[in-house]
């Protein structure tokens, strides 16, 4: 069968289970998998559709996820469907694997950028605080990216800052143009407001990831009095006009265990939460505290516990670094993601800004096709053991390598760091989890 009729079909196919349980999704979900047998052929997507079909025979927490999707504004709810599984996952998906065979580098299902570095906010551990703000993306730049990244097949955009929303008008202005498109951003979430949400529910393709370190007091800790209270009031009031977010969570050795116990998963979700991602704290920048590194042991009970809410609570969660065996280990360099700066920098990672190209310069594929880029898609895995996904934290000399090789230079706006610098703090943390990750990976399956 041609690409291009079994593109065709995929899409017939989620356009109409979705048109069929808007109907009435309790009384039809059950009969969903069913549905979709009519239009799919047998041997698509068994496992998938065969989980699926489980979940909603058990009627587990994927089956009450799937319900509480259906709680939210009806015109959300199709715009997000059709952006993130038809757009983004099923069409764009089959452009970036072709373009990607065309053009021998990575191309991203999801681009991260930074819109600003300015902040409200001046969190401990974030490099993002010391940026100042004199740094911004323009509304013709992101919608240059936005446009680039289309015809490559990506159509997942998601903010970094700094704090975005400072440039609200400007984001809301790019969901506009691009309404094809599904845009989140990683928020403190302390300027979300009833015109906030009014704007939410009028472009309908936008979800925050609301910034939360615990409760009050582990919160409040690092991102200073008063805000887990603004957090609240944020999430209170999305969920009263029906709109979709989720919680980003940096773990650290001092919060591991405010935020993988039951009562935060069951706020979160009280709360209206969707989705709940899991970021490991990363020592970037010079003086950045390594004393936050979670141990091995607490990084483990992360990992065992992720997993098990994973099968029991009715939110999806995600964790940045311990579910590298999900995705193949690292997902950066373009392989699944890139990151560009508020600079214009195009980095392989979030987390580590090297780059040899600036989007001003050249043009995104070009920059996939980087030295750095090309180093990545060459070189991943940087482990075969993907509980040690990352070329930085898990394994230094790769990245120490990597950044040499290529001529990459530090992209930090204002206190650059050499490779060096960075990996000889990470050695010490690369050398103790790897005896904890080789267990964990050699347990998988048992």
């Amino acid at each position: 069968m041609g690409k291009a009729i079994k593109e065709t079909m995929q899409e017939f196919t989620v356009s109409q289970a979705l048109k069929y349980l808007e109907g009435n999704p309790e009384e039809n979900i059950p009969k969903l998998m069913s549905f979709v047998d009519r239009f799919m052929p047998k041997d698509w997507y068994t496992s998938q559709r065969n989980a699926i079909q489980k979940s909603i025979e058990e009627k587990n927490n994927w089956y009450q996820l799937i319900l509480r999707l259906y709680e939210l504004d009806p015109g959300v709810r199709r715009a997000f469907f059709q952006n993130f599984i038809t757009n983004a996952s099923l069409k764009g998906s089959a452009t970036q694997e072709e373009m990607s065979q065309k053009y021998n580098c990575n191309i991203p299902w999801a681009i991260l950028l930074d819109p600003t570095t300015a902040c409200n906010l001046n969190c401990t551990g974030c490099w993002a605080a010391e940026y100042g703000h004199q740094y911004n993306l323009s509304l013709e730049d992101i919608d240059s990216i936005v446009r680039q990244g289309k015809e490559l097949g990506t159509y997942m955009y998601i903010y970094t800052g700094g704090e975005p929303t400072v440039r609200r008008k400007d984001v809301f202005k790019i969901c506009e143009m691009h309404p094809d498109c599904e845009f989140l951003a990683f928020t403190n979430g302390t300027m979300i407001d009833e015109e906030f949400c009014q704007e939410m529910l009028r472009v309908k393709n936008f979800v925050p990831a609301i910034s939360l370190e615990g409760f009050e007091k582990a919160n409040d800790g690092r991102r200073g009095n008063g805000v887990y209270e603004k957090v609240r009031h944020a999430m209170s009031l999305m969920k009263e006009h029906k709109l979709p977010f989720g919680i980003s969570v940096c773990y650290t050795s001092q919060n591991f265990e405010d935020v993988s116990i039951e009562e935060f998963y069951d706020m979160m979700i009280e709360s209206g939460a969707l989705f709940v991602w899991y970021f490991h704290y990363m020592p970037v920048g010079h003086g950045a505290v390594t004393d936050l590194l979670p141990t091995p042991e607490q990084r483990e009970e992360m990992y065992h516990r992720i997993r098990h809410f994973r099968e029991t609570k009715p939110i999806f969660g995600m964790d940045f670094q311990n579910d590298g065996e999900y995705v193949g280990g690292c997902i950066a360099g373009g392989r699944r993601y890139l990151h560009i700066n508020a600079k214009g920098d195009v980095e392989p990672c979030v987390f580590i800004h090297y780059s040899n190209v600036n989007i001003h310069d050249t043009s995104l594929l070009d920059a996939l096709r980087s030295p750095i880029f090309q180093a990545y898609h060459d070189n991943q895995p940087f482990n075969d053991n993907h509980l040690r996904p990352c070329p930085m934290l898990e394994n230094p000399e790769r990245l120490r390598k990597l950044v040499k090789e290529t001529g990459a230079v530090n992209t930090d706006y204002q206190d650059p760091e050499s490779v060096d610098d960075l990996c000889d703090r990470c050695e010490p943390y690369a050398e103790n989890w790897k005896p904890t990750a080789e267990k964990l990976w050699g347990e998988r399956g048992e």
